[in-house]
């Protein structure tokens, strides 16, 4: 049913990340807080980071999405201030909230940084938002998310579009043979029995494969943690590099399908890990572009914002699994967290 309410103010919810060499261990203190992971454990992590410079990039694309959002928001005649509010870093989500209370907003729309349903892409974001409304009080404003875009037209299109771009990196007599792998966040089997994490990633690699006039994809996993003994979603992208120079492959395509930013996990695991793995078995590795703040997804955004205040008219999607309710059902995407080691950004 519609929302009652108007919506005055969008909210981009992100995970957050360091903005310099002193924040990294506070900032990995915080997103594993309360689960007695040791500072020997995060400060491998840490490197990952100082290995950068001590900086995520995920922040500046916030940014870099929030401007362009906002000027096509302002182009469209969309008079919603934008906010920002993170996870687990500055801007942090209770702090924006209370910014928007004082500014008087009462009902905003919401857009958290993941196209995916799962309990860490989805539930634990809808959590947040409302720990920190309830440490705000009754005051605070109100927050509907946005629905989930995996299979939305413009998506799938700005996914094609960065894969001819990769491909573009090769040799011609390559692009053809090239096996196209995407990628997403490796999360438990026992979270993902619960969402449908999996058939959403398998629809959208299916429509990006069949964009792009090709019948073969495959699909991998990056960036798990956590005690080994505890399953997660395979394959690992590093194990599946190997398999595929086993089997003779000689070029591959790497979409991180699963993020939407070129944050620190696609660079760490992609840009250095697999690159390297890739060169050391004779594969010649390109990898294809997030979707960042490119105008597609931008004006994507913006269309599902109109959705939501009645200006555009039907659900865009492709594929059989269909447009995302703008409500989750109470117990979609249930999951009770194992207290894991800590993901870099998971989202």
């Amino acid at each position: 049913m519609p929302e009652q309410d108007p919506y005055d103010a969008l909210l981009v919810v992100s995970f957050g990340g360091p903005e310099a060499p002193q924040d990294v261990m506070p900032f990995l203190r915080r997103v594993v807080q309360g689960r007695g992971v040791p500072d020997e454990r995060l400060a491998a992590v840490a490197e990952h980071y100082h290995a950068l410079g001590g900086k995520s990039p995920i922040n500046d694309q916030c940014r870099d999405l929030i401007a362009a959002l906002g000027s096509e928001l302002q182009r469209a005649d969309i008079g919603l201030p934008i906010y920002w509010g993170n996870r687990n870093w500055d801007p942090l989500l209770v702090d924006t909230l209370e910014t928007m209370r004082d500014d008087g907003v009462r009902h905003a729309l919401a857009y958290v940084t993941s196209a995916f349903s799962s309990y860490s892409g989805c539930r634990q974001y809808l959590e947040n938002i409302e720990a920190a409304r309830a440490q705000l009080g009754p005051d605070a404003p109100r927050v509907s998310k946005l629905r989930g875009f995996f299979n939305h037209p413009r998506f799938v299109e700005l996914m094609a579009e960065r894969v001819r771009d990769a491909l573009a990196e090769l040799p011609e007599d390559a692009r053809e043979r090239a096996r196209l792998v995407f990628t997403a966040h490796s999360i438990p089997n026992a979270m993902a029995a619960g969402c449908a994490y999996q058939a959403q990633l398998s629809e959208t690699a299916a429509l990006v494969t069949e964009a792009l006039g090709r019948s073969q994809y495959d699909l991998a996993y990056q960036s798990r943690s956590g005690p080994p003994q505890v399953p997660w979603l395979e394959p690992d992208i590093l194990d599946h590099l190997r398999a595929l120079a086993g089997q003779g492959v000689r070029d591959v395509v790497v979409l991180p399908l699963g993020f939407v930013s070129d944050h620190m996990e696609v660079v760490w695991d992609l840009d250095h890990e697999a690159r390297e793995l890739a060169a050391n078995l004779g594969l010649r590795l390109a990898r294809a572009a997030t979707a960042g703040s490119h105008p597609l997804f931008v004006t994507m955004l913006r269309e599902l914002v109109e959705e939501r205040l009645g200006r555009r008219k039907g659900r865009a999607s492709l594929g059989v699994l269909g447009a995302l309710p703008d409500s989750c059902r109470d117990a979609c995407c249930a999951y009770t967290p194992r207290r894991p080691g800590p993901s870099v950004e998971q989202r």
